[in-house]
């Protein structure tokens, strides 16, 4: 009986087994599903085609990794620093912003140190590695290398000889019935008159007030020679000064043959002009019985992380395809904007580009944008005022002594 009991038993298990394998193969319930990830990007609003397109190639390099909801707004990289630090834990998981603003949004924690360094640091620009650094930490993603500002003019009505001399230009552009602008509201680009005098204008080690020795009564170069070279060119009918956006309109309506700015007008320039197009660093000036060399302020854009992402590694890889090779070399397709990425920026399209040819040349008298916030008013009141031609008067001296005073105010 029992060797009867343990037959029936086999049988029955045999029979089971049987059963079992006849049936479709259960699904296998440790398969992860992708889940939602949701990613707000703060970019210019200029970009918004571009980023469309690389938040498209980003979705299908991750696809089965996760369902991506990627929303775009539109934000001032200008601007970035104030809005993102209003509401740090609501505000975007990416976004880009200009340099001169990172030590400040390290500062109050918005951003935290990049993992990646090594790999960062070997493919980008040495400059655009600075610029996104602080005390040697990288703690953002080098987006671009070509913040900076140059001279456009419409070959037409220039000779190379002409393009040297900022007072040469405009008077050869008064004598064609059209101006040179350069936009004097903005302390950004006044920085060219007196940057390479010997004066000097820097942040404070406190990363808030700053040091300015713009009215300087001694040396070869005085403030005030200064202020009387801005006088001599605002007196001329062949100079304007205008906002970068009025620039390029004139350059559009023909009345506008040459000016400074920078590479995100490369291409709408180059549409206006053709063949006529030139681009050169920026000329020298009369100043004090001698030609100074026009300065420049440069920078890079960035791309940060938010340190309070909820979906921070996430974020990190959208930044990184943001500002990879093939990033910025859309990005300079389609904006013209040059690459910190050192593949990128020495491709024979980049090179080839009399915008970035320019920049290039302009960066031997440029340096890195690091003033603190009372720079700016003070500057442009002061430049506004020679734009106009000082209609009240007032002694140079004067003005640029409340110049250096509002700058260095704590």
């Amino acid at each position: 009986m029992v060797r009867k009991s343990f037959m029936l038993a086999a049988a029955g298990i045999l029979l089971l087994l049987a059963a079992c394998t006849s049936r479709e193969p259960a699904p296998q319930e440790d398969e992860p599903v992708p889940r939602t990830v949701a990613l707000t990007v703060w970019g210019a609003q200029e970009d918004e085609e571009l980023l469309g397109e690389l938040f498209a190639s980003f979705q299908k390099q991750y696809a089965g990794q996760a369902d991506f909801e990627i929303t775009y707004q539109a934000q001032s990289e200008s601007g970035c620093k104030d809005a993102l630090l209003a509401d740090l834990e609501g505000g975007p998981d990416v976004f880009a912003f200009a340099d001169d603003q990172l030590a400040a949004l390290a500062a109050a924690g918005a951003l935290a140190p990049l993992e990646d360094a090594e790999g960062l640091r070997s493919a980008n620009l040495p400059a655009a590695v600075e610029a996104a650094s602080v005390d040697g930490e990288l703690y953002a993603y080098p987006l671009t290398a070509d913040n900076g500002y140059f001279l456009y003019y419409n070959k037409a009505y220039f000779t190379e000889e002409d393009v040297q001399s900022f007072n040469r230009l405009v008077e050869a552009a008064a004598e064609a019935g059209r101006v040179v602008t350069m936009d004097w509201s903005s302390a950004w680009y006044v920085y060219a008159f007196f940057g390479n005098t010997g004066m000097e204008v820097r942040i404070n080690d406190d990363g808030i007030t700053n040091t300015c020795t713009w009215n300087s009564t001694e040396g070869p170069v005085r403030g005030v020679d200064v202020a009387q070279a801005m006088l001599d060119i605002a007196a001329s009918p062949g100079f304007a000064s205008r906002l970068d956006t009025d620039f390029l309109a004139g350059v559009q309506d023909g009345s506008v043959a040459a000016g400074v700015s920078g590479v995100w007008n490369a291409v709408a320039v180059e549409e206006a002009w053709g063949e006529n197009t030139g681009a050169a660093k920026l000329p020298t000036f009369d100043c004090a019985g001698r030609q100074i060399q026009m300065a420049s302020f440069s920078g890079c854009k960035l791309i940060g992380v938010n340190a309070y992402s909820p979906e921070a590694q996430w974020a990190a890889r959208l930044a990184e395809w943001i500002t990879n090779e093939n990033g910025q070399a859309l990005r300079f397709a389609q904006r013209g904007q040059g690459p910190s990425n050192i593949r990128a920026a020495n491709s024979s399209q980049v090179q080839g580009s009399p915008a970035i040819a320019a920049l290039l040349a302009q960066s031997e008298f440029s340096q890195l944008q690091r003033v603190g916030g009372k720079f700016w008013d003070p500057v442009s009141e002061f430049a506004g005022n020679m734009a106009l031609g000082n209609p009240g008067g007032a002694p140079l001296q004067a003005q640029l002594d409340k110049l250096v005073e509002g700058v260095t105010a704590r």
